[in-house]
């Protein structure tokens, strides 16, 4: 960000934009709605021509020859005054698809999730349960294959010793932990307030890659996200995992999508190292880092038990993957962790997918989310693309 808070385009764009097939979405003041568009050079191009909406867009066949070989997108204007309102607003890069994720997908993630239920949401109780379980627990999990005969063994191992727990069942059990983050149309993108529900004293960021799927189960790409989560609300009990997760402004995605090529294909993908940074305006500083190889499922497999046969997406889907880091870094008091303070800058990135950047306001005090699907439809069809769906 610039000394007036604007984020600055360079910052925000993988370390090889020059060759990332990179779409998202903008809001166009000149044309009035929301764009999907391709980033290009520094430059938004619009195209709205090809299919008025992302859902739309990502259907199409041969996508990454349409966009490498078309030079007749209309232009929007730099990336920059985007950034900086002159021209719009950056929006996160999906609309009608589902919005999904996969919990407790790492090891370490995992022991924390066991933590949250054992101290039933009271983060004074956490540094000593941390300290009984990771011992056993850290050992135990690190390098499983969930599902796994060795999974298996580990699980009854854990059961004799009356330390089972249900996150443990979907950490390394042979069925993964999928769940609606947030509903179409309500996430926020690069540069927006991102928020925590006031009942929440402990709670922290959760920086994630984002699979992006067709409505076949192709995965096309991926992008950045935030799943912020309420660890002293899902601590209390599992059931209330919507009202940790699903809240105004809680669910952050961005900048852009990348698409797979040449440049990035799935193997990159499971060699990033997503970091995290937060600052926060009382000093406070915190990083960390999340290794993809760490994870426990692979991708295929996550996207396999998201949309299968028993369950379809029409529109397609995104399917955060889940978290290595949860952060416990003491902030209120020795023995407390790491919760959020309002006024936080979140920055999550990787050099291949750029830099996802928000800070932390409470729901209440974020933008209401009003422009949903019914919304959408009607600007289309006040700008005559509605034909185009």
């Amino acid at each position: 960000m610039n000394s007036e808070g604007v984020l600055r385009a360079e910052s925000i764009l993988p370390d090889d934009a020059d060759n990332a097939l990179l779409v998202g979405r903008v809001w166009s003041d000149a044309q009035g709605g929301p764009c999907p568009v391709l980033i290009s050079d520094g430059r938004v191009l619009d195209l709205s021509s090809i299919a008025p909406t992302m859902s739309g867009l990502l259907e199409l066949d041969d996508l990454g020859a349409v966009l490498r070989h078309s030079t007749s997108f209309p232009d929007l204007g730099p990336l920059q005054d985007f950034l900086s309102g002159d021209a719009g607003k950056v929006l996160a890069p999906i609309d009608l698809q589902a919005i999904k994720a996969a919990g407790v997908t790492f090891a370490d993630s995992m022991l924390e999730r066991v933590i949250e239920e054992q101290a039933k949401g009271d983060p004074r109780r956490a540094q000593d349960i941390r300290a009984k379980l990771a011992p056993v627990l850290g050992d135990s999990l690190r390098g499983l294959v969930a599902g796994s005969e060795q999974a298996a063994a580990v699980k009854t191992l854990l059961q004799d010793m009356g330390l089972w727990s249900q996150y443990l069942e979907v950490g390394i059990g042979p069925d993964a932990e999928i769940f609606t983050k947030a509903q179409p149309m309500s996430s926020v993108g690069c540069g927006d307030l991102v928020g925590i529900h006031p009942i929440s004293q402990w709670n922290n960021p959760e920086p994630e890659v984002v699979l992006v799927l067709r409505s076949d189960g192709t995965i096309l790409g991926a992008s950045l996200g935030n799943d912020v989560n309420l660890r002293d609300v899902e601590g209390r009990s599992a059931l209330l995992l919507g009202k940790a997760k699903d809240n105004n402004a809680s669910c952050s995605i961005g900048p852009f999508i990348r698409l797979f090529d040449e440049s990035f294909t799935m193997e990159d993908l499971r060699r990033v190292r997503v970091g995290l940074r937060v600052e926060g305006e009382d000093g406070f500083e915190m990083t960390g880092e999340s290794p993809m190889e760490a994870i426990s499922r692979s991708p295929e497999s996550l996207a396999s038990q998201l949309r299968n046969r028993n369950h379809q997406y029409p529109d397609g889907a995104v399917l955060f993957l889940g978290t290595m880091f949860a952060p416990v870094k003491d902030r209120r008091g020795a023995g407390q962790g790491f919760t959020h303070e309002i006024g936080d800058r979140v920055e999550i990135s990787t050099a291949k997918l750029g830099r996802l950047v928000n800070r932390v306001e409470r729901t209440d005090q974020c933008p209401e989310w009003t422009f949903g699907v019914g919304s959408l439809i009607r600007n289309l069809a006040r700008r005559g693309l509605l034909g185009k769906v």
